[in-house]
């Protein structure tokens, strides 16, 4: 009889990207087992576009909600699904409760916060893994063998699915063409300001490129409206016909279909970068006050800009000293550098 795993996913859009890679190596392992994520709605529409899933479930507690008795109730639930193992990628005592409650035999994850009992195969190692994505990959083997990252078999990258039919109709629907190469920018970061490249900033790249010929198309949340209109009205008149905000416009399966037409994606480290990069997009990523050394994009036409300050990386959602050099500093000629550099490999 084939295995049937649980694994409980993660709640940031970036994390769940780099979450295909631990199903890709449960499958590559496992090919016979079934295969169910349970994680927030929002990335369920990223589930669905990795063939790995056989089943995206939402969760229906918000992520800062503890709720013990929902989560009792949801466990029960689950039981009757049969699960003969869980593995949990959030560190949180919370997530690890699911997969107790559904009677669930084994019980994989890293170890936490004080979750003993609750993981019957815990990992303690987590340092010796010093990329998020080496962290998740580990889960699917044995505890025994998973002594540092040299011990992963294979790294596999997440390669997001594209629907050919949703994108005709998402460029329908937004009245959007392809006649001039798309550089496509993601100004916005749900982690906070210290992520995000300013503004200007953003808008001297896509004036010079629209004057290469590009056009622009603007991506994020409704949250990133604001910061899409800015760079938008920073262009010269006769310029911003070219520039198309879609901020607040698109649903996430509407983005990744319309984010592949890209020729270039300028990206701060958010959860759109390791969509682009998924998609196997050139990419140029932003880092400000994080580092890729714990979350690069995981793709091959990739460079990363940062500037080398004493104060970086520091990992604070609001610069501490109230000066946002690391981002204010990154001129927009080093990110048009990087994208000529890329473009000349291509």
């Amino acid at each position: 009889m084939s295995q049937k795993i649980l694994v409980i996913g993660p709640s940031w859009v970036g994390d769940m990207v780099m979450s295909q890679s631990l199903y890709i190596s449960l499958k590559q392992e496992h090919p016979e087992a079934e295969l169910h994520v349970i994680a927030p709605a929002w990335c369920c529409a990223l589930l669905e576009r990795m063939p790995e899933v056989d089943k995206a479930i939402v969760m229906p507690l918000g992520h800062g909600d503890f709720k013990l008795t929902e989560r009792f109730r949801l466990g029960r639930r689950l039981a009757s699904e049969g699960y003969d193992w869980a593995i949990v990628q959030p560190n949180s005592l919370k997530s690890a409760l699911i997969p107790l409650f559904a009677g669930i035999k084994k019980r994989t994850g890293w170890k936490g916060e004080s979750r003993y009992g609750l993981l019957n195969d815990l990992r303690s190692n987590k340092r010796s893994f010093p990329l998020m994505v080496e962290r998740y990959n580990a889960l699917a083997y044995p505890k025994t063998q998973m002594i540092d990252s040299q011990s992963l078999p294979n790294l596999p990258w997440p390669s997001l699915a594209v629907d050919k039919k949703n994108q005709r109709l998402a460029l329908s629907e937004l009245s959007l063409d392809i006649s001039r190469p798309v550089l496509s920018l993601c100004p916005g970061a749900e982690f906070g300001p210290s992520k995000r490249w300013p503004e200007q900033h953003y808008a001297e790249v896509a004036k010079h490129q629209i004057k290469q010929g590009k056009q622009v198309w603007i991506f994020g949340s409704a949250k990133d409206i604001p910061v899409a209109e800015t760079i938008r009205h920073s262009l010269p008149s006769q310029l911003q016909a070219h520039c198309h905000i879609l901020a607040g416009k698109t649903s996430l399966h509407q983005a990744i279909d319309l984010m592949a037409l890209s020729t270039m994606v300028v990206s701060n480290d958010s959860g759109l970068m390791h969509i682009a990069a998924a998609l196997e997009r050139p990419l140029v990523a932003v880092y400000g006050s994080t580092s890729p050394k714990y979350t690069p994009p995981l793709a091959e036409h990739v460079a990363v800009v940062h500037i080398d300050i004493e104060c970086r990386p520091c990992f604070k959602r609001e610069c501490p000293l109230g000066h946002l050099k690391c981002l204010k500093d990154l001129t927009p000629q080093l990110v048009i550098n990087a994208i000529n550099k890329l473009q000349e490999r291509e």
